[in-house]
């Protein structure tokens, strides 16, 4: 982005403005403090750097090299101690290195004095992710909220990418101030731009709220898929919705949420949702600038918290999910009820994978259902348990249809789920079907009926 195309109106500040090209040459350096507070979630190094070497590839970046650097503490100038950056900087030289990723989150002091160091475009966990983003979002909607979270991140970093500081003259002739500086100018267009997202985004989000009312007035259940990034969640709503999303091994494949239609075991009609995936330290702007979307869970009657349980990190992957989950005000006890899901089990050999199916049977509690999506192993068990929860708040009724009213039993199919019927020797069809209670008055009218099983 240049001061140029800030003042052309007509320029869409978009989510790419990193500019970090595909095929770059990239060493990612992941910092790990050795001292953490009981809060922390147990993450390897090891994990914490091959998952900042998957985010390189998410965008095709060329990693040369990766390192873990312990840390005693943040340096307030660069974060890693003066020794690495040197260490550092003779690799950035030797391996001809253009782009160094910090799996951190840098300052934008940091950031510049880093940079200087090395001789090398340097970009931080939050920039990255952001990067990823911008190039996976499809729908209006995803580059609006991207375009936004990258806005609000980029604006304390103007002191440096504008060093054209000269001032601008104000008024006419010679008469005219001092003006304001260019990068007060830039900072104020910047600023600008975010109100006007922030208008469309509201709109969206009043779009979404009608969207929800309209699903309420046809009474399905909504079930949504939520997990850490490369869970398996997509190829999970793949796999129960026969739906063609994009499901690769690869971090953030899908960021766009898609809605389809999902038939349970008995009968049952729901909409399955599938969300984007969360991941450690996601930056705040961008949960921000992704609350419309990650409403639907909010609104959802069951979350499927989807887990690869072959990770090593699987726990505190999930711990992140439950944080966030938290930030958006889901957590035991709400509304929702929340199974976990815990997937990729044909990746897990014995005796391993019998001790994990030992463990998911445990007494109690809300038992995990074990699946693999992708060979379709414990998918049945999954479904049943989703349409026992979603059929635990709902009233059967026994309904008698007369062989005229061919039409009552066409909308009980499409209005209720229908559990049982048979037809005796007089043509009558006895139905037993399942209701939400909102709906019951309404068939308890249309058919004439009190008793409720």
């Amino acid at each position: 982005m240049t001061a140029n195309t800030l003042k052309d109106p007509a320029h869409r500040i978009d989510a790419h403005e990193l500019e970090v090209a595909s095929g770059t040459r990239t060493y990612v350096v992941a910092p790990v403090l050795s001292r953490r507070s009981e809060n922390d979630l147990v993450r390897s190094p090891e994990a914490k750097l091959e998952e900042a070497v998957g985010l390189a590839g998410a965008i095709d970046l060329n990693v040369v090299g990766a390192v873990v650097v312990a840390l005693g503490e943040i340096r307030p100038s660069t974060y890693i101690g003066k020794g690495k950056v040197e260490e550092i900087k003779v690799v950035v030289e030797a391996e001809d290195i253009t782009l160094v990723l910090m799996d951190c989150a840098l300052s934008p002091v940091q950031q510049r004095n880093l940079e200087k160091a090395w001789g090398a475009k340097v970009i931080d966990r939050t920039g990255l992710i952001l990067e990823i983003f911008g190039r996976r979002a499809r729908t209006k909607e995803g580059t609006l909220q991207v375009e936004l979270a990258h806005l609000n991140y980029q604006k304390g970093r103007l002191v440096r990418s504008w060093t054209h500081l000269e001032r601008q003259r104000g008024g006419g002739g010679f008469l005219g101030g001092p003006g304001e500086t260019q990068i007060e100018s830039d900072r104020r267009l910047l600023q600008d731009r975010i109100v006007k997202l922030e208008r469309e985004l509201e709109q969206v989000k009043r779009t979404r709220s009608l969207h929800r009312i309209s699903r309420r007035k046809v009474p399905y259940p909504i079930v949504a898929l939520v997990g850490y990034t490369n869970a398996g969640k997509s190829t999970l709503f793949n796999r129960l919705t026969r739906a063609e999303v994009l499901a690769e091994d690869m971090l953030f494949a899908t960021l766009d949420p898609t809605l389809r239609a999902l038939k349970l075991p008995h009968g049952t009609k729901a909409i399955l949702s599938d969300t984007v995936g969360f991941i450690s330290e996601l930056p705040t702007m961008l949960v921000a600038a992704f609350r419309a979307t990650l409403e639907e869970v909010l609104e959802a009657d069951v979350i499927l918290h989807v887990r690869d349980i072959s990770h090593g990190d699987t726990e505190a992957q999930a711990g992140d999910v439950r944080s966030i989950l938290h930030s958006l005000g889901i957590e035991e006890g709400t509304r929702q009820t929340v199974i976990e899901v815990w997937n990729k089990v044909d990746l897990i050999e014995e005796p391993a994978r019998e001790a994990l199916l030992t463990a998911s049977r445990r007494e109690g509690g809300n038992r995990p259902v074990v699946v693999s999506a992708v060979t379709g192993e414990g998918l049945p068990a999954l479904l049943d348990r989703v349409e026992a929860v979603v059929a635990a708040g709902r009233l059967t009724l026994a309904i008698d249809i007369p062989p005229a009213d061919g039409a009552g039993l066409a909308w009980l199919h499409a209005n209720t789920d229908v559990l049982a019927r048979e037809t005796d020797e007089d043509g009558v069809t006895h139905v037993s079907v399942r209701v939400a209670p909102e709906r019951a008055d309404q068939v308890r009218r249309r058919f004439g009926i009190a008793a409720v099983e």
